[in-house]
């Protein structure tokens, strides 16, 4: 039998080839395919970028809306606060009771100051940092203190699940 090399040659050499040519297309088309894929990611990113700086705006608006809703309740206070429409005499009176509070409080602290003759340093040793409102958006409160007991939502019994 008799080995024809020159035909195996040119087999091995057609072979090697399209062996060449294939890889090149695989290569070719991974890359394609990595390329599509890095710009799908760039595009997503840039799409969560763009939401993440919407949604700060759209915080700093909030802000600008609770601000605004502040000196809009200010403002009314001040001009009609004494003889309010109905509708607002509740929400003033409660700034009324408030204000008397703070009146009071702030004259028992003189006359406490004046009696045991302290320095306003000592005074301020001794404040207490006020407990944050509720800020609970589903609150039943409203994000104010309730005077019959403790907010319903954000002040409940740590063994207790919330609801």
């Amino acid at each position: 039998m008799s080995i024809d090399f020159e035909s195996l040659k040119d087999k091995a050499v057609v072979a090697a080839q399209t062996g060449v040519t294939r890889v090149k297309e695989l290569t070719e088309t991974g890359v394609a395919k990595a390329k599509e894929l890095a710009d799908t990611g760039a595009a997503k990113a840039k799409e969560i970028t763009e939401i993440g700086k919407l949604k700060v705006n759209n915080s700093a608006e909030q802000e600008a809306i609770r601000k605004a809703y502040s000196e809009l309740g200010k403002l009314y206070y001040a001009e009609r606060g004494s003889a309010p429409e109905a509708a607002y005499a509740d929400a003033c009176q409660r700034i009324t009771d408030s204000l008397a509070r703070i009146s009071y409080n702030n004259e028992r602290i003189a006359d406490i100051k004046a009696a045991g003759q302290l320095s306003d340093g000592e005074v301020e040793a001794a404040e207490v940092e006020p407990e944050p409102a509720c800020e609970e958006p589903s609150c039943c409160c409203g994000g104010e203190e309730k005077d019959e007991g403790p907010c319903c939502c954000c002040e409940q019994d740590e063994d207790k699940p919330q609801e």
